[in-house]
C-alpha cells in the first residue's frame, strides 16, 4: 500500500500496521490484505462484491477490522458484508472508509453491513469516515447497517465523521429481541457545501428490549445536515432519541425525530436541541487568552469529544 492509503488506514482505523486478530483491508476495490484465526472466519462472497465474517460462538475478547480505502479518483464500488456472531461472545469489530480524491471524477462507496447476533453476547462495533485530497471530484460515502440483536445480547455503535466527505446518506436500522439493547453514539461535522443525512430505525420488538441513540452534530459553512430517528415499540421496552447540534455561518440542520409506542408498557423519550456557540462561552474563553477563533474551536471540539 502507498502512502496515501496506509494515512487513510490510520485516519479511519487507528491502524499504523497490520493488526493482530482476523482483517481484511480493501483498496481500490480489491480485498488487498487478509487474515483470519481459530475463532473468526472471513469468506469472499461469490455472488456479489463482499465477505462474510463469521465469528463462532463463545468467542471472547478478540477483534475483527475490515477498513476500505480508495485513492483512485471515479471509482464508485457496492460491498455487501455480513457478519455472524455466536451465542455468547464477546467481540469489537472496527471498520470505516477513507477516500483520497485528487481528481475531477466522483469518488463513491456504499456498503450495506448486515450484523446477525446471536443470544448474551456484547458487539463493540466502530465505524469512521473520512476525505482528504484537492481534486474537484467529490468524496461520496453511502452506509447502510442492518442489526437484528438477539436475547440479551448488547450492540454498541459508535460513528465518526469530522471531515473531508462531501456528501453521505447514512441509514441504521435494528431489530431487537427480548432483553437485548442497543446503543448508539454519532458524532458529525460539516463544513462548505456538504450535506450529511443520518437516519435510525428502530424496531424495539421483545419484552424488556432497549435502545439509546445519540447524535452530536457540528454543521459550518454552507453546510446542511439531516437527522431522521423513528423508534418503535412493539412490546415493554425503553427507547430514548437525542440529537444535539451546533449551527455555525450558514449551515442548516434539521432534526426529525418519531417515536411510536405499539404496547402498553413502552416507554419512549425522544429530544432535539439545535443553536449557535452562546457568547458568553467564548468570552470566557479569550479571557483565558484564547483568539476568537481558538475559543470556538476548543468548544467544538469539546463539544464532539
Amino acid at each position: 500500500m502507498d502512502e496515501i492509503q496506509k494515512n487513510l488506514l490510520e485516519q479511519v482505523a487507528g491502524l499504523h500496521e497490520m493488526p493482530s486478530g482476523a482483517y481484511n483491508i480493501r483498496a481500490n476495490g480489491q480485498s488487498v490484505e487478509r487474515s483470519t484465526t481459530a475463532h473468526i472466519d472471513i469468506v469472499t462472497k461469490t455472488d456479489k462484491q463482499g465477505i462474510d465474517i463469521v465469528i463462532k460462538p463463545g468467542t471472547k475478547k478478540e477483534s475483527v477490522h475490515i477498513p476500505v480505502v480508495l485513492s483512485q479518483s471515479g471509482l464508485t464500488e457496492m460491498v455487501y458484508n455480513d457478519f455472524h456472531v455466536g451465542d455468547d461472545c464477546d467481540v469489537t469489530i472496527v471498520a470505516g472508509c477513507g477516500i483520497h480524491n485528487s481528481g475531477d471524477s466522483d469518488s463513491r462507496h456504499d456498503g450495506i453491513h448486515s450484523f446477525y447476533i446471536g443470544r448474551n453476547s456484547h458487539v463493540k462495533y466502530v465505524e469512521k469516515h473520512y476525505g482528504s485530497g484537492d481534486g474537484k471530484g467529490e468524496r461520496i460515502m453511502n452506509p447502510e447497517t442492518v442489526v437484528e440483536v438477539g436475547e440479551n445480547s448488547f450492540m454498541e455503535m459508535e460513528t465518526v465523521q469530522i471531515k473531508g466527505v462531501d456528501s453521505t446518506r447514512r441509514l441504521t436500522k435494528a431489530k431487537l429481541a427480548d432483553n437485548a439493547k442497543i446503543v448508539v453514539t454519532e458524532k458529525i461535522m460539516t463544513h462548505g457545501s456538504q450535506f450529511a443525512e443520518t437516519s435510525f430505525q428502530v424496531d424495539l420488538d421483545g419484552e424488556g428490549s432497549s435502545a439509546n441513540i445519540i447524535s452530536r452534530s457540528v454543521a459550518r459553512d454552507d453546510s446542511r445536515q439531516l437527522f431522521l430517528s423513528r423508534i418503535n415499540g412493539n412490546n415493554r421496552c425503553a427507547g430514548h432519541s437525542e440529537c444535539d447540534g451546533i449551527i455555525m455561518d450558514n449551515a442548516k440542520i434539521s432534526a426529525i425525530p418519531e417515536i411510536t409506542a405499539n404496547d402498553l408498557d413502552a416507554a419512549l423519550v425522544h429530544e432535539a436541541a439545535i443553536g449557535k456557540i452562546a457568547g458568553d462561552q467564548i468570552i470566557k474563553l479569550m479571557t483565558l487568552g484564547l483568539t476568537e477563533a481558538e475559543a470556538e474551536a476548543q468548544i467544538v471540539n469539546g463539544f464532539l469529544k
